[in-house]
């Protein structure tokens, strides 16, 4: 019998057996996802590839990889799932430095490598079309906020970054706030209905903050994950619903020139964005965690990040060398194999060496930041030549736990530890 006015914990706490256990399977979609963006770039596009028209390269692939870029919607509602695990316990300085840690360095190498490609072939995205070239764009690149001062991207799969701060900003304040079960609910309601109302309002400077056209599967991301964590309700599965027939909407008449296949798009991006909320409600119910005894996952999600980020750079000098010499389907073996290599090597001696200095220094200038305490200074080094020592100073450099890079793992009552996609 609960008490008037107290919580059943049972509707409150995480459900039983929630305990440990990387997601693996979502690993695998995320994989699958940039996958399916790297063969659209590849096969499926119309304009700003290295083959020109790749849809007449490739005839077979074009009807199914023209809609490979729905694998970003994808990344979208994977994010939603994973970042409001990772953000679960921590404080907005610690949310934040995982973020950072979690994005730039795999960032950084992608930037550099579309810079020295340039400058040894003189090949560079040809989209967005400017009249900056890519030594101009080199410099606001590096910010990952290039878009919000107008700046061209060195790559043109760089935008959705852009999209994820607006939603790694948006979830700041929910972790300032606290993040619980009642507060994400309302958060994501809230969310929902102040972008429905800045659309219909034409405000614009409400749409930018709000991202009104990638919400609902950010949204949708944070509930399929509230599912997974306490257990489905009706709650749960009408806000599901919601950002389901919205996003589907949204896509469906938010349709790039560049992509659009006139008399298909109206029929294949409903079903595709259906069949992504069926795949995230299995993963959110538990029953896709038979994938999980495949070890070989976890190496697939650490290569998706940086894959989604190379894949187009290292394609252009290889397309435009190769496919004059060589078959068309050799060249495109050719492309995704030095692609999934790149990405390793970038995973393996950039992005993991990197974030392994970064994250013990963040901590420790967020202590500082935090205690307002100035650093020690070193006795030793001040000394002079043959007298001793002075004192050291006796308030030591506050240190806090250093935060572990999120991994998608099933959530325990203490602070998870997830990974993340996409953005992204």
């Amino acid at each position: 019998m609960v008490r008037s006015g107290s919580p059943d914990r049972s509707l409150t706490s995480p459900r039983r057996g929630e305990r440990g256990g990387r997601l693996s399977e979502l690993d695998l979609l995320r994989f699958l996802a940039a996958v399916a963006v790297m063969l659209h770039h590849f096969t499926g596009v119309r304009y700003y590839s290295p083959w020109g028209d790749a849809r007449k390269v490739f005839p077979e692939l074009a009807p199914f990889t023209s809609f490979g870029y729905l694998g970003v919607q994808f990344f979208f509602i994977i994010s939603g799932f994973v970042i409001v695990m990772s953000a679960w316990h921590r404080t907005p300085g610690e949310f934040a430095s995982s973020r950072f840690v979690r994005l730039f360095p795999a960032y950084w190498f992608s930037v550099a490598l579309a810079l020295l490609i340039y400058l040894g072939s003189g090949l560079a995205s040809g989209y967005p079309v400017s009249k900056e070239g890519p030594l101009t764009r080199f410099l606001p690149n590096l910010t990952m906020l290039q878009d919000g001062i107008g700046a061209p991207e060195s790559e043109s799969a760089y935008w959705t970054l852009w999209v994820e701060l607006h939603f790694y900003a948006l979830v700041a304040l929910l972790v300032w706030r606290g993040v619980s079960y009642r507060a994400c609910v309302i958060f994501m309601a809230a969310w929902l209905l102040a972008g429905t109302f800045a659309q219909e309002a034409g405000d614009r400077l409400l749409q930018v903050l709000l991202i009104p056209a990638y919400a609902p599967y950010f949204i949708a991301g944070m509930a399929f994950f509230l599912v997974h964590r306490y257990g489905p309700n009706l709650v749960m599965w009408l806000l599901i619903g919601a950002c389901w027939a919205l996003g589907t909407y949204s896509s469906t008449h938010r349709v790039s020139p560049f992509v659009t296949w006139p008399g298909l798009d109206r029929y294949v991006v409903p079903a595709v964005i259906t069949a992504m909320f069926a795949l995230m409600t299995l993963v959110c119910l538990g029953r896709m965690a038979w994938l999980r005894r495949w070890k070989g996952l976890t190496a697939l999600g650490g290569l998706t990040y940086p894959l989604y980020l190379v894949h187009e750079t290292v394609s252009r000098p290889v397309i435009t060398a190769l496919g004059p010499r060589l078959g068309r389907w050799s060249v495109l073996g050719v492309t995704i194999a030095l692609a999934v290599s790149t990405a390793w090597l970038a995973h393996r001696w950039v992005e993991r060496p990197l974030q392994r200095w970064m994250r013990p220094r963040l901590a420790r200038a967020l202590a500082q930041i935090r205690t307002g305490l100035p650093r020690a200074p070193v006795a030793a080094a001040a000394a002079t030549p043959g007298e001793p020592a002075g004192p050291a100073a006796t308030e030591p450099v506050p240190t806090e736990p250093v935060p572990t890079e999120p991994a998608p793992i099933e959530p325990a009552p203490t602070e998870p530890a997830p990974t993340e996609p996409v953005a992204t």
